[in-house]
């Protein structure tokens, strides 16, 4: 154990290291539902709230938590995550701390079609070894797509437990949800020990799988939820802590996924513990829950507060200017630093690092992830020469509902609206998800374009 010392406030705080747990963080797989924002980029490496990616969620709660022995397993498109990583965490030689890419490899056990990742479970399976050279007992395993703040030395208190009980096999994290929310998640019946009696993943609109599951009054009760008609259930998070020998028990075959296979399977044979959970959660699984959640951010009281200083969410610290800001109007938005914005409106809205916005342009309910570079004075001339509009939103830009990725070459007087409100659509230069609009990353739109 090592403990490090901060001051804030003029308050004294101490960290414990805890190096008995290795913490590991799902990459997730090609992020289908997530296109084309995964198109060259992993999940994880998404961008968020105008100046970080989904990854520093997860990292920033395990080093909040004290817990700073972490790896991150990924398959597709992991060029930007790994550079994302290596230029945001560094941790000094004493400390013993890293957070590491492990990718999918070949190797003399998983040879070709086989070194891929397979599900969540696979995916850890093939990596065990490398998690008993860490040196922890305890594995705690972490999705790398959701939002929320969360103190995990709570759960590994909740797994290692004081009481009578016992350390469990295997503790899960629950939230209670309502019944539609449950339809896309893992949902849990536990015992008012809370043990784990019951895991059903994915119920869908099949509500005869839900009979008997709902959360019990006293459940309701704990987290001062009023009773309603409606019932409450609890939803598994994608939140494990396991330990280690358990851990490796529960992959001795050939399962893939932890929610369809895994889990159920171990109610009979583990003690399966729940870590009840109360605070804001999302699942960035889809573009209009991506949308909707980085939106929200940007709201005066938003469910999830990026400013609390005893729990910072870390990133890539960049030397960049402050931003610019010209005779514009901004109401209820989230500006990333190195922006230059021309007499334009930007309503309910988030703007990433090193954004142009043109003059006369309005932007409203939308995402505009910015820029990894300045472009140079020879940069603007080549696109001038063959008539490309520049790096940026050009002048007179109507942007509505939409998510322009990085890098988009935005023409000037261009309408991006679904005014026909399409559900699909994808006509080449943009593509309709679930209605909302998203420009590619490096995607040119001509001047005059409208949709």
């Amino acid at each position: 154990m090592s403990r490090q010392t901060t001051y804030h406030a003029g308050v004294l705080h101490k960290k414990t290291f805890d190096y008995n747990v290795t913490c590991v963080i799902m990459g997730g797989g090609a992020g289908t539902r997530l296109y084309p924002l995964t198109l060259t980029r992993a999940k994880p490496a998404v961008p968020l709230g105008a100046k970080f990616r989904l990854i520093d969620i997860p990292i920033s709660n395990c080093l909040n938590s004290g817990l700073n022995r972490i790896y991150v397993l990924t398959q597709f498109n992991s060029t930007s995550l790994h550079r994302h990583i290596s230029m945001s965490y560094h941790f000094d030689q004493f400390s013993k701390g890293f957070v590491e890419i492990l990718a999918a490899q070949q190797s003399p056990q998983y040879h070709l079609e086989h070194s891929w990742y397979e599900g969540t479970a696979d995916a850890v399976r093939k990596n065990l070894l490398r998690f008993k050279d860490s040196g922890g007992a305890e594995v705690l395993i972490l999705s790398g797509d959701q939002i929320y703040r969360m103190d995990y030395t709570d759960i590994i208190h909740t797994h290692r437990s004081v009481t009578d009980e016992g350390t469990a096999d295997l503790t899960i994290a629950g939230l209670l949800v309502s019944k539609e929310r449950a339809r896309s998640l893992g949902v849990m019946k536990i015992s008012s020990q809370g043990e784990v009696l019951e895991f059903l993943e994915k119920p869908g609109n099949n509500d005869s799988l839900f009979a008997g599951l709902e959360a019990p009054p006293e459940l309701l009760e704990r987290f001062h939820l009023p009773s309603s008609t409606e019932p409450m259930y609890l939803a598994n998070m994608g939140i494990y802590v396991f330990g280690l020998e358990q851990l490796e028990k529960a992959l001795d075959n050939r399962h893939c996924d932890f929610g369809k296979e895994i889990l159920p399977d171990l109610l009979t044979k583990y003690k399966v513990r729940a870590h009840l959970f109360d605070g804001y959660w999302e699942d960035i699984g889809t573009i209009r829950a991506f949308h909707q959640a980085n939106i929200e951010l940007a709201c005066p009281a938003p469910r999830f507060d990026f400013y609390q200083p005893e729990m910072p969410i870390y990133t890539r610290a960049r030397l960049l200017p402050a931003t610019k800001m010209h005779r514009a109007t901004v109401v209820a938005s989230l500006i990333g630093d190195g922006c230059v914005i021309e007499d334009a409106v930007i309503e309910n809205s988030l703007i990433g690092v090193r954004s142009h916005i043109g003059r006369g342009c309005l932007i409203r309910n939308s995402y505009v992830m910015g820029l990894d570079y300045y472009p140079s004075e020879a940069d603007c001339r080549v696109q001038a020469a063959k008539g490309l509009p520049q790096l940026g939103i050009g002048e007179g830009a109507h942007v509505e509902n939409a998510i322009i990725d990085k890098n988009a070459c935005v023409g000037r007087n261009v309408s991006i609206r679904n005014l026909e409100e399409h559900r699909t659509y994808d006509d080449g230069t943009v593509v309709i998800r679930e209605g909302i609009v998203v420009v590619p990353r490096g995607a040119v739109i001509p001047d005059g374009y409208s949709i």
